[in-house]
């Protein structure tokens, strides 16, 4: 009997490791094609699953809002559920719940995504809600005054009442002074009080056109089947009127330092460091991904071990690099143990990027950065939402949906000279914005 169980844990065993030597060589198959009025359609097949996901992508996020009338991409998230001519208010989600499906949207600097997840015998409701989004939506008085209210709301709540919460307006406000990213998606709720109905029917006729945008059909579909369902839905949506404004804003360097305090209704300081960085796509991008990983992402990154395990001089600390489009920002950040000084806390973080800049990082630890990254771009592939996103993203920012099978090799090619190149060419006191943040008790 333990001799079978043997046999089968082997048999399990080989089962499993073919299938993760499958993931790592699958490509993803797609085919893509463009609609009469500029809609980009990418199709996906893949049958493992009965489901299928409908998603669309719009070209347009925060960028691409005035500077006195920031937050309406996030807005127009919201807003874009609230019905169609054809869909009584209130009633869009339902479709999709009511059939076992599940939707979603988010939004970016740079991109508003949309997105069901359904059945894949409800491919045809799903391609008929995404159409009417984008040619009949309300963008009228009842669920604007709604929505104004929402998202004023959820600033409150995510942003100004939440500890820490504004840590993001206050980083890209300091680190940008010309280009758009120097504010957030959530904008500022006094511009969506003061805006008036036209100016969103305006921003909604500019961007929320066919060819402002992609769709992508991932999952258990038949091609010609979708085709010709894609052609009923969406290809008598007319092409936008005008020029969609597209910023071309180039940020000049820092200049040195940026350093400031913040006091908030906190208990905990923190000290946050934020180094400008290149868009998304550059050779150097992916280098200092890796770079942020290796700093702060995780138990085993060299700032936690450093600082929280052996020096114990801090509770937490964490990283996130910014993905956009144009160049950004990534950040790190600790919380002091209590008792210890931020001050002091902030030059072991010094030193602890000083050493990255100094030397290479051994061999072994390069080794377990990159099975990391090969690890989570081969596990998003195994998720038809994953995979659909991806499709999205990678024609909406680069025009080039391929980059979903080549994308895992820039990160292999990385070399440790390139972490530590990256390290010094970035990583440095004049490119930098730090922040304090204290608690309000402290403030004089």
């Amino acid at each position: 009997m333990k001799k079978m169980k043997r046999s089968s844990l082997f048999l399990l065993a080989l089962v499993l490791s073919g299938s993760v030597m499958f993931a790592q060589q699958r490509q993803i198959e797609f085919t893509e094609y463009d609609l009469d009025n500029g809609l980009h359609v990418i199709l996906h097949e893949d049958h493992s699953t009965p489901i299928v996901s409908v998603s669309v992508m719009y070209h347009v996020g925060s960028k691409n809002e005035q500077p006195d009338r920031t937050g309406f991409a996030h807005f127009f998230e919201h807003l874009m559920f609230e019905g169609t001519e054809n869909i009584p208010r209130g009633e869009y989600s339902r479709y999709v719940e009511k059939s076992g499906g599940t939707l979603n949207a988010n939004t970016s600097a740079d991109r508003t995504y949309y997105y069901e997840i359904l059945p894949s015998n409800q491919l045809e409701m799903g391609l008929w809600l995404e159409s009417e989004r984008m040619l009949h939506a309300k963008v009228d008085s009842v669920g604007i005054a709604t929505q104004k209210q929402v998202v004023i709301e959820e600033k409150k709540q995510n942003y100004d009442n939440r500890p820490y919460g504004s840590i993001l307006i206050e980083v890209m406000k300091r680190a940008f002074k010309e280009h758009p990213y120097r504010w957030t998606t959530i904008g500022d709720p006094d511009h969506i009080r003061a805006a008036k109905d036209e100016e969103f029917q305006q921003f909604y006729d500019q961007f929320y056109v066919p060819d402002n945008a992609v769709l992508v059909i991932a999952g258990d579909i038949e091609p010609e089947k979708t085709r010709q369902l894609v052609q009923k839905y969406f290809g008598d949506i007319p092409a936008g009127e005008g020029e969609i404004y597209r910023p071309d804003v180039v940020e000049p360097p820092l200049g040195g330092e940026v350093r400031d305090t913040v006091y908030d209704n906190i208990q905990i300081p923190l000290v946050l460091h934020a180094y400008r960085t290149p868009a998304m796509g550059t050779e150097d991008y992916y280098a200092l991904e890796m770079l942020s990983t290796l700093l702060a992402d995780g138990q085993s990154s060299r700032l936690y071990k450093s600082l929280v395990d052996e020096q114990q001089i801090a509770m937490q600390v964490s990283s996130f690099p910014l993905p956009f489009r144009d160049p950004s920002v990534s950040i790190a950040f600790a919380l002091p143990n209590m008792g210890k000084d931020i001050e002091e806390l902030e030059q072991a973080m010094i030193t602890e990027i000083e050493k990255v800049k100094n030397n290479l990082i051994d061999e072994k630890e390069f080794q377990k950065l990159k099975n990391k990254f090969e690890n989570d771009i081969i596990s998003s592939k195994t998720r038809i939402a994953g995979i659909a996103n991806d499709l999205a993203r990678y024609y909406t920012y680069f025009g080039d949906t391929d980059m979903i099978n080549s994308e895992l090799d820039k990160y292999m090619s990385v070399t440790r000279e390139d972490i530590k190149r990256v390290a010094n060419k970035y990583y440095t006191k004049d490119n930098r914005v730090v922040l304090y943040y204290l608690p309000e008790s402290q403030k004089n």
